[in-house]
């Protein structure tokens, strides 16, 4: 199971043990994320993401840090969302020591080099460059700008080059202290490891992050309000010279501890989560129209949204649109089978099966949870919600999802024209 406490000074520590596993997941988090940003720090909060690696007064350079992980085999990364941050590192079990000597080292005494961070610009301003030339990658962030814009929540959480060159180093350390603050953190450990000690050490390590100034607010995310964007359906075309065209088919959803959300998961399953999905077998098993389909649901904060996506051939893509609108639109007239349900709640069963035998995905199920919700469910909890949903749940949702003016596009491909798109928008 699960255990967690409290810091003196505030920080949230979740320790998850697991008997079977020869490694250990060390995982820090932060509530902060691009939405957070204002629009001349749009991307800092991925920014400050690389820099936390550049080099610290013990480990002075970033080959420092990583030669000493890679020489007991860790895997380490960060990753950076619209609504957190998370820095993590795994080892074999009898490493617990250094992984959390190394995270906490990072996250407390980085040197943020004035030269090493003009570097680093460079270095992102090629990765901002590698998502934008993979249109599979991409697709995602220009469907979010079309459904969320002028919201932050619409923003690209890497930014982009020219605002990233024009970072000043004094404002990017001014945003990170506001938002790297001990009530604002969650550090987790799960795996192979004793209890006692962990608690030991991260009581050591961590109590040295001071508490923000009596009377501190930490600062907010700018709400989202869906009366405030154009009503679909909305069509964002990008144009690029390629065979294979990708898109993005998006409706809003639902936020984070919407009870309707596991009606929503069960659904996405069904229409696109598995080979066997309706998406599937129509458009690409009988139709041959796209190599891969997929649909999924992205909740945050304040709203959410649901989306399918796929890639296809350029010349077939007036073809698939509305056999895709079909699929949707006939479980959202009809429904599902019994046994669509039950196949939809054992396959989530046993993914998470799969998943929760890895000591990294033990740590962000429950660090996560408590970062962004701080209502935590086992996956005992969450499964019997989820085998709690019936057919008329999912219908119900269907129907309120997907509405005609809620409809989102993204396009990447041979297209300069969104309104070629507009026939192909028939809901009912």
């Amino acid at each position: 199971m699960y255990a967690t406490f409290t810091l003196p000074n505030g920080v949230r520590v979740v320790l998850a043990p697991l008997k079977d596993t020869q490694t250990v997941t060390v995982l820090a988090l932060f509530g902060v994320g691009s939405r957070y940003e204002k629009k001349e720090l749009n991307g800092s909060s991925h920014f400050i993401e690389h820099l936390m690696f550049k080099g610290t007064d013990k480990r002075p350079n970033s080959l420092a840090i990583s030669k000493e992980l890679d020489a007991v085999g860790a895997e380490y990364n960060a990753y950076t969302g619209k609504d957190h941050t998370g820095y993590y590192v795994k080892v074999n079990y009898e490493q617990l020591s250094l992984a959390l000597d190394v995270v906490s080292d990072m996250l407390f005494h980085s040197k943020f080099d004035a030269e090493e961070m003009e570097r680093e610009k460079k270095v992102i301003a090629e990765e901002i460059r590698m998502y934008r030339d993979n249109p599979m990658m991409y697709v995602d962030n220009l469907l979010e700008q079309v459904m969320f814009l002028p919201s932050s929540l619409g923003w690209d959480i890497a930014g982009d080059v020219e605002t990233v060159s024009a970072f000043d180093r004094d404002a990017v350390i001014s945003y990170m202290r506001s938002h790297y603050r001990p009530e604002n953190t969650v550090i987790g450990i799960a795996g192979n490891f004793d209890s006692e000690k962990a608690r030991e050490e991260v009581q050591k390590l961590f109590s040295q992050f001071p508490s923000a100034p009596a009377g501190a607010v930490l600062p907010s995310y700018e709400t989202f309000y869906q009366s405030e964007v154009a009503s679909g359906p909305c069509v964002l075309t990008h144009f690029k010279e390629t065979e294979q065209v990708q898109l993005a088919l998006g409706w809003y959803g639902y936020k984070y501890l919407h009870p309707d959300s596991y009606a929503l998961s069960v659904l996405a399953n069904i229409l696109g989560g598995t080979m066997s999905s309706r998406l599937f077998i129509s458009v690409r098993e009988r139709l041959g129209l796209c190599y891969y389909i997929r649909a999924t649901h992205q909740p945050y904060q304040d709203t959410g949204n649901f989306y399918v996506q796929a890639g296809l051939d350029k010349s077939r893509i007036r073809e698939a649109i509305p056999v895709i609108l079909k699929e949707i639109e006939k479980i959202k007239r009809e429904g599902i089978t019994d046994s669509e349900l039950q196949r939809a709640k054992d396959n989530t069963k046993g993914r998470m099966a799969i998943q929760l035998e890895d000591s990294e995905h033990v740590v962000s199920w429950y660090s996560t949870q408590e970062i962004l919700t701080k209502n935590m469910l086992t996956p005992q909890e969450k499964l019997a919600k989820i085998y709690a949903v019936t057919g008329d749940d999912v219908l119900r949702v269907a129907q309120e999802i997907f509405q005609q003016n809620a409809l989102h596009l993204a396009v990447i491909g041979p297209y300069r024209d969104s309104k070629e798109f507009d026939p192909l928008f028939v809901m009912t």
